[in-house]
């Protein structure tokens, strides 16, 4: 291969660039190579694919312990800012340290990179790297100061650890103005959790919901294909690793290296694992010691399990948990052992509820009922349905009324989460949505202390809110399904929109 064949080559894949031109320091103090691994290359899948869609890169990186996140990054900026003309990057961490290693990182990007690559250097200092020709190069700050970086005007932004920041709220403000949303720019967001509430945490929940320009992305430990060892001989699986193990479908090499990270670096305390290594976001955002009514390996269990692949057999039911203040209008479909079909409206609108519920109703004449908290807007959800001739397929229920099994259950919020919790953890694994979202919800609820008559009661929904940052809509809604017991022996028939659509589906693959 020519010159020029290799060089235009290296301007474009980042991989390769990366692999041939950029040297790190590893783990073991050793000069190699920047190799990417399992985790890097799927988080460069990602911010690609958004790229290419958008044409500008946000990206909101929830991630663990060593997994290459900020060196990726780190990689990517530093490419984009020695090969572009007037390309400005900015890097800031919670840490002065911190940030000056991510720095010192591009420095050693430079100073190691091959003579052919490397640009005239115009300033090089203990804040500043600066390119003469191109008219690039990088700015630092640390998060100490509410007006850090306001007054530059970047292409690409290095936010790392942003859980941890001081003043975050000031600082993103001033930073939004920097870095302006047009094509080509890029801001990568990347931290490892620090509980809730924090800012990182709340960009985290809107990037999830749709509700902002970020792309959520999580990547899971064992992505990671180096975090296995081998099995010892007297290696031991309880009933609750055997579940993780096929929740998150690993292999034995990969619990051994769990159970002996477990051991070794967390006191035996697999909360704190779960914490910095997380399987799921709601993992890593729970605080250490809490105890949810629904156990998170159940629900990612019943988010692989494929709705088609099982009979739906019972009353087709939907559950409506209308919006409060700020929160989401939900809709979701549940018949037997499958739920799906979540709806989201964000508008807190009474009609436009009403409306999108009668179009429910009248276009699918499969649904037996439809459960309405009359919490919020739903009182008035309710009522105009009745009007308009629903009454015999909508139910009125209010979370604080008597259970239906008080022997059981405090109230009926507690009866319904109890009826899911049992639904989702038995024997014969549910069909969920895939979606972060619902999950999250899900695990959301914890139990407080039974009630002297032996009933079961959740903590304050406000609980919930903390423990989320948000409504646990999502999951009100499916427990809404669960509400009362609608007999019916119907099995699910698709619609003949959705046949159409499959239809012409496959007829489009067959003549491509």
């Amino acid at each position: 291969m020519s010159a020029d064949a290799m060089l235009s080559q290296l301007m474009t894949d980042d991989e390769l660039y990366c692999a041939r031109n950029l040297k790190i320091r590893t783990k073991e103090g050793e000069i190699l190579p920047f190799v990417w691994n399992d985790a890097q290359r799927a988080l460069h899948a990602r911010i690609e694919q958004q790229k290419v869609d958008k044409g500008w890169v946000r990206a909101i990186v929830l991630k663990g312990r060593q997994q290459g996140i900020s060196t990726y990054v780190a990689g990517r900026f530093y490419k984009r800012t020695s090969m572009g003309f007037g390309k400005r990057t900015m890097i800031l961490t919670h840490l002065d340290s911190a940030t000056q290693n991510l720095f010192g990182m591009a420095k050693t990007f430079f100073e190691l990179s091959d003579d052919t690559l490397r640009p005239t250097i115009k300033a090089n200092s203990g804040t500043e790297l600066s390119f003469a020709k191109l008219r690039s190069g990088y700015k630092v700050a640390t998060a100490g100061s509410p007006g850090a970086g306001r007054s530059d005007t970047i292409q690409y932004l290095h936010a790392s650890e942003m859980a941890f920041w001081a003043n975050a709220q000031k600082i993103m403000a001033g930073l939004g103005q920097t870095v302006p949303l047009i094509d080509g720019s890029e801001a990568i967001i990347e931290s490892t959790a620090n509980g809730m509430g924090n800012l990182f945490h709340q960009f985290w929940v809107l990037a999830v919901g749709g509700k902002s320009d970020y792309m959520a992305v999580f990547i899971p430990w064992f992505v990671e294909q180096g975090y296995r060892r081998a099995v010892p001989k007297d290696f031991e699986l309880s009933d609750e690793d055997l579940e993780y193990m096929e929740a998150y479908d690993l292999d034995e090499e990969q619990m051994a290296w769990r159970a002996g990270k477990i051991a070794t670096d967390f006191a035996g305390d697999v909360d704190w694992f779960n914490q910095e290594y997380p399987a799921t976001p709601d993992l890593a955002f729970q605080k250490v010691g809490h105890k949810p009514l629904i156990k998170t390996t159940k629900v990612s269990l019943a988010r692989k399990k494929l709705a088609a692949h099982m009979q739906r057999i019972g009353a087709h039911v939907v559950g409506l948990d209308p919006a409060r203040g700020g929160d989401t209008s939900t809709f979701i479909h549940r018949q037997g052992r499958v739920a799906w079909g979540i709806e989201r409206n964000n508008v807190p609108d009474t009609m436009a509820v009403a409306g999108q519920a009668v179009r429910m109703l009248r276009d699918d004449p499969s649904i037996r009922m439809m459960f309405i908290d009359i919490g919020g807007l739903g009182a008035g959800i309710y009522d105009r349905l009745v009007e308009l001739g629903f009454g015999d397929r909508v139910t009125a229920v209010n979370f604080g009324a008597a259970a239906s099994d008080s022997r059981k259950y405090a109230n009926k919020r507690c009866e319904m989460w109890g009826e899911m919790a049992d639904w989702v953890h038995d024997d014969i694994t549910p069909s969920i949505p895939d979606d972060d979202q619902l999950h999250g919800d899900l695990t959301s609820a914890s139990k407080d202390k039974y009630t002297s008559n032996g009933q079961l009661k959740l903590k304050p929904k406000e609980d919930a809110k903390k423990e989320i940052g948000r409504s646990p809509d999502d999951g009100d809604a499916l427990a809404l399904t669960f509400a009362e017991p609608v007999s019916a022996d119907d099995q699910f028939t698709e619609d003949w929109k959705a046949k159409m659509m499959r239809r012409n589906a496959r007829k489009s693959a067959m003549s491509a």
